[in-house]
Parts: C-alpha cells; structure tokens; sequence
C-alpha cells in the first residue's frame, strides 16, 4: 500500500513558475516508478512526466523543455518544476506509483490545483 499527497499548487501568471511536491508512504521499496499526469477542465487525464527509481525520465511533448520532474530518494518525495508556464497548463495534477509487487499495481494522490492566467 503507498499514499500520495501533492503540495505546491496555486495560481500564476503565464511565464511564471511552480514547483509541485508529492510525498509517498507506505511500501516505498516497492515503488517502480512515479510520475505526474494532469486533468484540464473537459478533458481527459494525460501523462505529463515519469521517473524510475534509478532516475529515467520520460515527458510529454507539451513538457519538454518547459517542465522538469526529479525525486529525492531519501525524502520518498517526486517534485515537478513547472516554468514559462501557459494558460493550457490549467489543470489538477496528480501524483502517480506504480508498484511491482506483489503485483503491478498503480496509485494515486487527490491532486493539487495549479492555475495559470493569461
């Protein structure tokens, strides 16, 4: 079992910056990957960038450059960077786990609102 609260939400202008936060608790050690996805208003939940244990990342076309996701094994804590931020950024973002064992099993936290205006 893992828990997952995200932090770091609010709202800012365009160009402007975030950094969200989400802390996992639980069976740690089980933990494959993490990631942040995020849900805009009338749409459906979209991947915005993973990260393995041992570091490997992966992000979304509309992240790249733009975003940049990291974690801090010690503190069993995944941070997003988020700069030159864009009102389409406007969405709930979720942290994401995904547990290998004893099968692969996928988790999630409540999400935090992140706001960008024009």
């Amino acid at each position: 079992q893992v828990q997952l609260v995200e932090s770091g939400g609010g709202l800012v202008q365009a160009g402007g910056s975030l950094r969200l936060s989400c802390a996992a608790s639980g069976s740690i050690s089980s933990i494959n990957a993490m990631g942040w996805y995020r849900r805009a208003p009338g749409k459906q939940r979209d991947l915005v960038a993973t990260i393995t244990t041992d570091g490997r990342t992966n992000y979304a076309d509309s992240a790249k450059g733009r975003f940049t996701i990291s974690r801090d094994n010690a503190k069993n804590t995944v941070y997003l960077q988020m700069n030159s931020l864009k009102p389409e950024d406007t969405a709930v973002y979720y942290c994401n786990a995904v547990l290998t064992r004893p099968r692969l099993t996928a988790y999630w936290g409540q999400g935090t609102q992140v706001t960008v205006s024009s």
